[in-house]
């Protein structure tokens, strides 16, 4: 059976080979990128590195040849994605590719005021109605991220914060990666929607206790609303588009859109998510 792994070059791409090719034999497995020469080091372990480009359709049909199981990692350009996956998914269909495992985002709905939603919820729906079966890994906020926030709060004695009193199940993109390998290579999961989370949600509260007892200082949280927080994140340098994704992030967080926690990571992977907090001591201890 051969397998393959869309945005192999990308950090989550490139982690979840990692992970395939801990189990799998290199000859089987197939990753795609817009960037061939990144790769280069897995080809010569044997792999299949070909070129893919989802604005640009006609690579995408030699791309897929001979797939039967695809991860479909979604691309960076919020907003702007969609009409690339649907033409993934489309030329994934006239492969002959059976199943794809789609990384997407927590609550997809319409209610929810994450930017990212419409394109992951249009994807979603492009999947349902192709004929392939599916798995949708709905990977939470990375855990990662927080390491520079935290750094901040305790350099600056101050936490801002968007999303009011709601909780956010960060998670690491290893443990995402872990856990999209395996849905790869294990087979099963057909038709299933999964939360993949860390093992707890976390407030902004939490977040400055940790920047508390991390920085040996105190650390104040200064709740804005999104206006002043966008405004915050364009101060500091933050290019518009991303500090109109962060602030969406916070306005879900508020509503609840980020909070679920589930055991997803250890039911798919056989091991224990990492905790955000264990995550940002590793970072700052190395820093």
């Amino acid at each position: 059976m051969t397998i393959a792994i869309t945005g192999a070059s990308g950090p989550l791409g490139r982690a979840t080979a990692e992970y395939v090719l801990q189990t799998t034999d290199p000859r089987e497995v197939v990753l795609t990128t817009r960037r061939p020469e990144a790769l280069a080091d897995l080809a010569t372990r044997g792999v299949q590195v070909r070129r893919a480009d989802f604005g640009e359709p006609a690579t995408l049909d030699t791309a897929f040849a001979g797939v039967e199981r695809l991860v479909l990692i979604s691309t960076d350009v919020v907003g702007v994605r969609l009409d690339g996956h649907r033409a993934a998914v489309k030329a994934a269909a006239a492969a002959g590719v059976r199943h794809v495992i789609y990384t997407s985002v927590p609550e997809p709905v319409p209610d929810n005021p994450a930017l990212v939603v419409a394109d992951h919820a249009g994807t979603e729906q492009a999947l349902r109605d192709s004929g392939m079966s599916w798995t949708f890994l709905r990977n939470n906020l990375y855990a990662h991220m927080q390491t520079a926030r935290i750094q901040q709060a305790i350099a600056s004695g101050r936490l801002v914060s968007n999303g009011g009193d709601g909780a956010v199940a960060y998670v690491t993109r290893e443990d995402c990666a872990a856990a999209a390998a395996a849905v790869l290579t294990e087979g099963g999961h057909e038709g299933q929607a999964y939360d993949i989370t860390g093992p707890e949600a976390l407030t902004a509260a939490d977040l400055a206790a940790l920047a508390r007892e991390i920085g040996g200082r105190d650390v104040e949280l200064v709740e804005v609303d999104d206006a002043a927080y966008a405004a915050g994140l364009r101060a500091a340098g933050v290019p518009e588009e991303a500090a109109r994704v962060m602030t969406s992030f916070g306005a879900a967080t508020r509503g609840g859109f980020l909070a679920t926690v589930t055991s997803a990571v250890a039911d798919i992977t056989g091991r224990r998510p990492t905790a955000l907090a264990d995550v940002v001591r590793t970072a700052l201890k190395g820093s």
